[in-house]
């Protein structure tokens, strides 16, 4: 087990991708994919370096974090990570960890898939977005997950009051980044196959992030909300864009000032929450209900 998590690591997962690309590349010279393939896995490496840098920074000047109020948010959403997790454990964890481990490659598997296929809209813009936004937003509402508050015990969580509490960790929780990225790669999915087996990574995403105690259910919700706004940056749509970034910012912004008033009205979370998934839903619908080719030729003509 321990050599297994050792092995899933994000930075050897990486460097093992990286490698194997470089194989991948040598047997076959002529094509062109493969070097850019090879480029893009490179970059990965050394911006992932810095981002975790950049992150330990920013850990650093916030210290105060705002998980406890995340754990009293979920309370009152009714769906808490210590009451769902449980039954993610024993055979399930694995899978989930490998699946939670597996976004990095899954970016660049999809960048291969929406390359040629996808003209109209990059890939590559949606990732960028969510990683230049995503540190802002963690800055608004920075929070860690519970394996980081309650480390050992996150799984019987002792009752804690709604306040800020020092932790020495990564604030990446609110918004959670891979179910982002995982609706990302839902609602760029080209075809019935492709979308098929998007929508399998991100349920198997939404439910590994919870088994793994990296982000709570909230975090989740917002998470939405960001996939819609990077896929919107990445079909080019960018008014539509600053709407669900601002609905990201809202939530922020609310769990920040007025978590109180969530916490003391459960069913206003409730239903905000619900609203925000159904504005997910709906932009799933939307971006499928047309085939590619269609959208292309009315986004040449609107050129």
């Amino acid at each position: 087990m321990h050599v297994l998590t050792f092995l899933l690591q994000p930075a050897i997962v990486a460097l093992a991708a990286l490698f194997l690309s470089v194989v991948w590349m040598l047997m076959d010279d002529k094509d062109r994919t493969r070097p850019l393939l090879v480029f893009a896995l490179t970059i990965n490496v050394f911006f992932g370096f810095f981002l975790n840098m950049l992150m330990g920074k920013e850990g650093g000047l916030l210290p105060f974090k705002f998980d406890r109020v995340l754990v009293a948010m979920d309370q009152s959403l009714g769906l808490t990570a210590a009451s769902i997790a449980p039954a993610l454990q024993g055979f399930w964890r694995i899978p989930l960890i490998v699946v939670y481990q597996l976004m990095v490659p899954m970016m660049i598997c999809w960048f291969l898939v929406t390359r040629r296929s996808l003209p109209r809209g990059s890939v590559v813009l949606a990732y960028v977005a969510e990683l230049v936004a995503g540190p802002v937003m963690y800055t608004i509402l920075p929070a860690c997950g519970p394996v980081y508050l309650f480390h050992a015990e996150w799984l019987r969580p002792p009752h804690v009051e709604p306040t800020l509490v020092k932790i020495a960790g990564l604030p990446n929780a609110f918004p959670s980044l891979h179910v982002a990225t995982a609706l990302v790669f839902v609602l760029m999915a080209p075809g019935k196959l492709w979308r098929a087996v998007a929508l399998l990574f991100f349920a198997g995403t939404f439910f590994a992030t919870i088994a793994t105690g990296e982000h709570y259910v909230i975090d989740l919700v917002a998470g939405l909300a960001f996939g819609c706004f990077a896929a919107s940056v990445g079909y080019r749509k960018y008014k539509r864009a600053v709407l669900y970034l601002a609905l990201v910012l809202a939530w922020s912004l609310a769990v920040r000032s007025g978590y109180a008033v969530f916490i003391a009205e459960p069913l206003l979370l409730r239903i905000l929450a619900g609203l925000t998934a159904a504005v997910a839903i709906a932009a799933v619908i939307w971006e499928w209900r047309i085939p590619n080719g269609s959208r292309d030729s009315a986004t040449v003509q609107a050129s």
